[in-house]
């Protein structure tokens, strides 16, 4: 082989995807700090959605910062205008570990305003309805004893995990109330 054969077969081509490989790296992280901004204020307007959804009358939310919570419990948030609180859950589910993200809505007085699964990996057409209306509506009014919820037959495990889900809220909501 001549050393023009070599320059040609085997170093030009490693250099030509390597100049590829540069320039769309670049491009990729100039499209991630363009749409990365864009993304978190989606998130952040979602999640005040959400809050606001699980406790209407609330006028806005401020993050309570609590050691101890229970482990499926990830934020806190207290009403500014002082209505309540919610609870932000990640739990088990039966499609695996903190597959189901839940909201929970919690008044002052210990009563549930309202509950709503924001995402899951349950089972379509059984583990699922616990996303639904009939199985949430449920929970309002509800107070610490969950007293009258019942699982969804045929997804007693999904239910189940959802169910206990919220008797981690009602931990949080002491404590935190405890704390205050």
């Amino acid at each position: 082989m001549s050393g023009t054969s070599v320059k040609k077969d085997f170093i030009a081509p490693v250099l030509v995807l390597t100049v590829i490989c540069i320039v769309i790296s670049a491009a990729l992280a100039v499209t991630n700090m363009v749409t990365k901004p864009i993304i978190e204020e989606t998130e952040a307007k979602n999640a005040e959605a959400a809050r606001r959804e699980v406790m209407p009358q609330a006028d806005g939310f401020e993050l309570v910062e609590i050691s101890g919570l229970p482990e499926t419990v990830t934020e806190v948030y207290k009403s500014t205008n002082d209505v309540g609180y919610v609870f932000m859950l990640t739990c088990d589910g039966y499609g695996g570990k903190d597959t189901m993200n839940l909201i929970c809505g919690i008044d002052n007085d210990g009563f549930i305003v309202a509950t709503k699964v924001l995402s899951h990996k349950e089972t379509a057409g059984l583990g699922s309805k616990v996303a639904e209306e009939p199985f949430a509506d449920q929970f309002v009014g509800k107070d610490v004893s969950l007293e009258g919820v019942e699982a969804i037959s045929g997804a007693s495990r999904s239910s189940g995990y959802y169910i206990n889900g919220i008797k981690d809220a009602f931990t949080a909501f002491e404590m935190v109330k405890e704390a205050e």
